[in-house]
C-alpha cells in the first residue's frame, strides 16, 4: 500500500478520536443513518462527499453509489479512505454543484445528503434536485448535527483555533419542503444526529 494512503489513514484515525473525545463517534453515528436508512436499493447518489467518511460506510457495507461535491481536493483524500479499506471501485466521485446537478430526471432510487445541510446558502435548491433526481417510490436521507452535535463541532473547531461556518439552516426546513411536496417524512434523532427520511409515495 502506497505511503499516501497509509497517511491519509493515520490522519482519519486521528480524526476520529478527536472527534470521540469531544463526545462525537464518527463510525457509530453513520451505522446509526444507515440503519435506519434500510432497505437500501437501486441507484444510489450521495450529495456532499466530504472526507468521505459517509462514503466509506456505504461502501463498507457493499453497496455501489455516485458521490458529488463542489471540492476536488475533499473528494482526493475521501478516494484515499476508500482506497485503504480497498473500497474505491465502489464509488463514482464527481465534481458538481448540487444546486445544478448533472443527471437525468428521476435517476435514483436513493439519495443521501449527511452532515450537508447547514452548510447550504440555497438549500431549497438543493431540495428541489432531490425532488427531480428521485424516482418514484425512491427516498432522500438527510441527516444533520442536533443542537448538542453542532455545539460538539464548534467547539471541536475553536479547540482547532478555527470558526465553523454554517448558515444555520435546519433540517425540520427540509422536512417541511417535502411534506409540502407529498413525500411522507418521518424522523429519527441519536445522540448527537438527527435523521430525516423523505419517501416519494405519490407522484
Amino acid at each position: 500500500m502506497d505511503k499516501e494512503v497509509l497517511e491519509n489513514h493515520k490522519k482519519y484515525l486521528e480524526r476520529a478520536r478527536f472527534y470521540r473525545s469531544f463526545g462525537y463517534d464518527l463510525e457509530k453515528e453513520r451505522d446509526f443513518i444507515l440503519d435506519r436508512s434500510l432497505p437500501i436499493s437501486g441507484e444510489i447518489l450521495e450529495i456532499g462527499t466530504g472526507k468521505g467518511h459517509f462514503a466509506l460506510a456505504l461502501a463498507r457495507r457493499g453497496y455501489s453509489f455516485i458521490s458529488v461535491d463542489i471540492s476536488r481536493q475533499e473528494q482526493e483524500i475521501a478516494m484515499l479512505n476508500l482506497r485503504y479499506s480497498g473500497l474505491e471501485r465502489q464509488a463514482i466521485f464527481k465534481i458538481e454543484d448540487a444546486g445544478h446537478l448533472s443527471f437525468s430526471d428521476r435517476s435514483f432510487d436513493t439519495i443521501f445528503s449527511i452532515n450537508v445541510f447547514h452548510h447550504l446558502e440555497k438549500p431549497v435548491a438543493v431540495l428541489n434536485e432531490m425532488v427531480r433526481l428521485l424516482r418514484q417510490g425512491g427516498k432522500a436521507v438527510l441527516s444533520d448535527f442536533n443542537d448538542k452535535g453542532l455545539e460538539i463541532i464548534n467547539a471541536c473547531h475553536s479547540a482547532e483555533g478555527r470558526t465553523h461556518d454554517y448558515f444555520k439552516h435546519r433540517l425540520s426546513e427540509a422536512g417541511e419542503y417535502f411534506i409540502v411536496k407529498g413525500f411522507a417524512v418521518r424522523e429519527y434523532r441519536s445522540e448527537v444526529q438527527k435523521v430525516l427520511i423523505a419517501e416519494r409515495t405519490q407522484g
